[in-house]
């Protein structure tokens, strides 16, 4: 007859079979966590472009943006404060050198003007009255001086006869006295009047030289308002094409606001940004690499501003072929600008990896179909090559476009 087992030990057996079957459970989980940590993500050969790192020279530049705008443009301002009366031409009309595009409306000008004129008239009247006041004058002191040029001399015969009479016995020695003082006097009375002559003559000469300069002064305000009467039907000042106008009629404009923008569409210029920390690198003369919808074109910077707004530092590239048929306007660009030059780096591609100079985390090629991580430091560039200052060797093969989905990733396999 068979004996029941105690009850102890067949729980002391289940709960052993369950610590087997845990551990089993366990290991078979940890191989394969081991197992797929051991194998590489793939990527598409199609996904990746690769580059060799070479050595060679290095024409450094610096990466700018840029907008197309016209070579030559004339922007219009109001002369005066004022409103418009008529709009005579609209925007993207083509327009000659003194095509009429706006009226203003300068009614008080042209009432300032009137006042301008009849103030010069006056101020004229007055110059040609203090002309004649000061002839008449000056003619009246020549006149006196002749006459007391004349009773000089007619006292100067007298002295003489006095004295004549006087060595004969005929005379007396107080008729001679009174004839010396007599002339003394005329002789002073003379001089004093060529004195009031010559100080009369600067003084005219000053006066009227003051009224000249009164009239001359109200010839170049009326000369101005004039230009500003002409001006207020704002002719185009350059053949071109009218890229902004005031069009709604009655608008009230300030003195020098912008009432209209003629473009000369056959060529044009860059305008270009760069960071002010940048803005040391880019000089007066700087060659300059473009590219514009596909084309590459060369220019020269040729204007720097002085300021910076907003941590943003402006300049003007002169291309070297502004009629270029990639150039449109307001069109954006890509510019690298030159500022040195290295004989023999460690360079690479540049590509979409590149943010600038720093240290990068990149893809190298080791094998036919593997690719692994390593970090690299990156130098000066250029709009086709990277200079690379530590952790790549001539030959060594890295990818150049952005993998930044795979940045938690050591290794690569590369799917043909």
């Amino acid at each position: 007859m068979d004996k029941e087992i105690d009850k102890s030990i067949l729980r002391r057996e289940r709960r052993r079979k369950l610590i087997i079957s845990g551990t089993v459970g366990v290991a078979v989980v940890g191989l394969a966590i081991w197992g797929m940590s051991g194998m590489a993500p793939t990527i598409n050969s199609r996904d990746i472009t690769l580059g060799t790192a070479d050595e060679g020279p290095l024409d450094i530049s610096i990466a700018a943006s840029g907008r197309i705008v016209p070579a030559y443009e004339e922007i219009i301002n109001s002369p005066v404060e004022t409103r418009v009366l008529k709009v005579y031409a609209q925007p993207g009309d083509s327009v000659k050198a003194g095509t009429p595009l706006l009226q203003l409306d300068l009614e008080q000008e042209e009432t300032s003007l009137g006042k301008l004129q009849d103030a010069r008239t006056r101020q004229q009247q007055e110059l040609r009255q203090l002309e004649l006041t000061n002839k008449t004058n000056i003619s009246d002191l020549e006149m006196q001086i002749k006459v007391s040029e004349m009773n000089v001399n007619r006292l100067r015969i007298e002295v003489s006869n006095e004295r004549r009479l006087d060595s004969i016995g005929s005379g007396t020695g107080d008729r001679v006295c009174q004839a010396e003082t007599a002339y003394h006097a005329g002789v002073l009375e003379l001089e004093q009047l060529r004195t009031r002559l010559r100080n009369e003559r600067l003084r005219t000469a000053a006066a009227e030289r003051g009224q000249q300069l009164n009239v001359t002064s109200a010839d170049r305000d009326i000369e101005m308002m004039a230009k500003t009467l002409q001006r207020g039907s704002i002719p185009s000042p350059l053949d071109g094409v009218l890229t902004f106008i005031v069009t709604d009629l009655g608008t009230r404009i300030g003195a020098g606001e912008r009432v209209a923008v003629v473009s000369d569409l056959s060529s044009f210029k860059v305008m270009g940004e760069v960071p002010e920390a940048s803005s040391s690198k880019v000089d007066v003369g700087s060659a300059v690499n473009v590219r514009v919808n596909g084309a590459q074109l060369t220019g020269t910077v040729t204007n720097i501003t002085p300021q910076a707004k907003q941590g943003i530092v402006s300049f003007v590239v002169r291309l070297d072929n502004p009629r270029d048929k990639h150039l449109r306007s307001g069109g954006r660009a890509e510019m690298y600008i030159s500022y040195g030059y290295k004989d023999k780096v460690l360079r690479v591609p540049n590509g979409s990896f590149f943010k600038g100079e720093g240290e990068y985390n990149v893809f190298v090629m080791d094998g036919d179909n593997r690719l692994v991580k390593r970090r690299i430091k990156t130098g000066d560039s250029n709009r086709e090559y990277v200079e690379v200052l530590e952790g790549l060797r001539p030959g060594d093969r890295i990818v150049i476009n952005d993998l930044e989905k795979y940045k938690n990733k050591s290794k690569l396999k590369i799917k043909k």
